[in-house]
């Protein structure tokens, strides 16, 4: 379950980096009134879950129960940052049928990336506290 949780991770990892780069592109942190969503909430959501991704290879490589759980403990912040965004997100998608409002940097993300990203992060999660927790060792 540690390599599924793994791969999961990694693919969360590609989405999320899809969307900073779209972020990034549009503006998003170069100009902090072009979004709604804060560089330090942006960049701190990706820095800890890079973190514990790291983190998580250590463990799979070294098979130590206590990093599992560092890992799980660095993606709770990670995913509270993430819902955190997707709330502020939300407005910002429904509101692409107006054009009164200025632009936001994060009206360029595609629903299915959003979608995605989060299907993958709510999966890598809960396969990773799985792990921890030992369901389905040998």
């Amino acid at each position: 379950m540690g390599i599924a949780a793994l791969i999961l991770w990694l693919l969360t990892a590609v989405g999320g980096s899809v969307l900073l780069g779209i972020w990034i592109a549009k503006g998003g942190a170069r100009q902090p009134s072009s979004s709604h969503l804060p560089a330090p909430v942006v960049f701190g959501h990706f820095l800890l879950a890079g973190a514990g991704l790291i983190v998580w290879i250590i463990y799979l490589v070294v098979d130590n129960k206590a990093l599992a759980w560092v890992a799980f403990g660095l993606l709770v912040p990670v995913a509270l940052l993430g819902f955190a965004m997707l709330l502020r997100w939300l407005p910002v998608y429904r509101a692409r049928a107006t054009t009164e409002t200025p632009e936001a940097a994060e009206r360029h993300f595609p629903l299915v990336a959003v979608g995605g990203h989060g299907v993958l992060a709510v999966t890598t999660v809960v396969l990773v506290l799985l792990t921890a927790l030992g369901v389905g060792a040998s």
